[in-house]
């Protein structure tokens, strides 16, 4: 073969590699319009650069650290307190479990949005932010961009809103996030493109400046239940479904998925059905009766899990909390069970408070969690973390915070991984199947 043919064979096999692999890289960003990468924030494709921790138990103790304030947040808002705070210059630090790539204008902006389940409404730093990241979204190079008057009707659904008596005027807004941070925004419309749908005329807010350190730099989309969600401007399109699928915190190399509107989600699951809190329709109750360890049917007060409108009593699922927190009666009566079938001596880590020699952990008992028509047996990975060094597995859950007055169960997207959420406000239930989700 002529020396011109091999050459030509080298380039044409080096060029094939190379679109293979660049086919199967998960932070291509490549994806259908019902199919969308999930990224955490510390694996190869975030687009962030926070300090990779040193082990998987660190990460999750680094992101769990963030759950008191989570919590707090969330029982805040079933407790009906104000929701708006005033505005200071601050510097963002923080930012959320997992993202989604989505473009923002004409043409499109690409952003990396917090994905939250106990949000309504989408958010982005806009050029001029005081105290926001360097990436933000410039809305002068957007030809479809508008902000909103006080007098449309997308103004009165949004809490915090300043608007004159008159009622003319922009419509700008205060909102409080994560329990320890605040910003001010003026809500805008312009085009959302997420895969390959562009969703003309999407309300959200422009931000204008932040407090505290929990704000998601590149903003948030809202995929709760409240009038400005996503799945409320949407409408036909999506028909009220979605699904996520969440990556391993262990996974560095691998996304999990968002999956938009019914076509393509899993024929057969078992669902629960959701409840509707009319003080807090954004978040997705579910009906939690039991918890099994092992063998055992923990015995718990039926008032610690009963759904009450009235005070927001009861269990959600939240994508933003990392570790399942339960009341704290709750919380000892499954660890106390636990802790019996499980030989000691126990020590802490972190927000862990039962660990022991990973010795033992052959005769961890499976946790289950009974919901009304579905029991959802917990994979030890979701119920298990290890000490960096190996020598110690931890029960990885816990009480609510000391400092919050809760009645509220919360489970967390650690015992979410690895499994498919489906979200179907439509026919009000709510799935879970198992499945690899890298």
């Amino acid at each position: 073969m002529h020396l011109s043919s091999l050459l030509a064979l080298f380039f044409f096999t080096c060029l094939s590699i190379l679109t293979t692999n660049a086919s199967l890289d998960p932070c291509s960003g490549s994806g259908s319009s019902s199919d969308l990468s999930v990224i955490h924030i510390y694996g190869k494709c975030s687009p962030f650069d926070p300090p990779k921790p040193s082990s998987w138990v660190n990460t999750v103790l680094n992101m769990a650290s963030t759950d008191p304030k989570r919590f707090f947040y969330l029982s805040s808002l079933v407790d009906q307190k104000p929701n708006s705070v005033p505005i200071a210059p601050g510097q963002v630090i923080n930012i959320g479990n997992y993202v989604v790539r989505a473009k923002i204008g004409t043409p499109g902006q690409l952003m990396f949005m917090v994905l939250d389940t106990s949000n309504d409404a989408a958010w982005l730093p806009c050029s001029g932010c005081t105290g926001c990241s360097p990436t933000v979204f410039a809305p002068n190079t957007s030809s479809s961009y508008a902000p909103l008057e006080c007098s449309v009707p997308e103004c009165t659904q949004v809490s915090g809103v300043s608007c004159p008596t008159g009622g003319s005027g922009s419509c700008n807004f205060n909102r409080s996030y994560g329990g320890d941070s605040s910003f001010s925004a003026t809500l805008s419309h312009d085009v959302l493109t997420l895969g390959n749908d562009a969703i003309p005329n999407y309300a959200f807010g422009c931000i204008n400046a932040v407090s505290g350190s929990s704000i998601p730099p590149q903003g948030l989309l809202g995929l709760g239940r409240g009038s400005v969600s996503l799945l409320s401007q949407t409408g036909p399109l999506y028909s009220g479904v979605f699904s996520y699928c969440l990556p391993s915190f262990k996974s560095y190399y691998f996304s999990g998925s968002l999956k938009l509107g019914p076509l393509g989600q899993p024929k057969n699951i078992k669902t629960t059905p959701l409840l509707k809190n009319p003080r807090r329709s954004s978040l997705y109750y579910v009906n939690l009766t039991g918890v099994s360890v092992g063998r055992v049917n923990v015995v718990l007060n039926p008032e610690l899990l009963s759904f009450n409108s009235s005070t927001g009593a009861g269990t959600i699922i939240d994508s933003g909390t990392v570790i399942t927190r339960f009341v704290q009666p709750v919380y000892e009566a499954i660890r106390d069970e636990f802790r019996k079938q499980v030989a000691g001596p126990f020590s802490s880590l972190g927000a862990f408070d039962t660990c022991f020699s990973v010795t033992h952990e052959q005769i961890a008992p499976i946790i289950t969690f009974h919901f009304t028509g579905l029991d959802l047996k917990l994979p030890l990975e979701n119920s298990l973390i290890h000490s960096s060094s190996g020598t110690l597995a931890c029960l990885a859950m816990a009480a609510a915070p000391g400092n919050v007055d809760s009645v509220l169960n919360i489970i967390a997207s650690l015992q979410q991984q690895n499994l498919r959420i489906l979200f179907d406000t439509a026919n009000s239930r709510l799935g879970i199947a198992r499945e690899l989700c890298n």
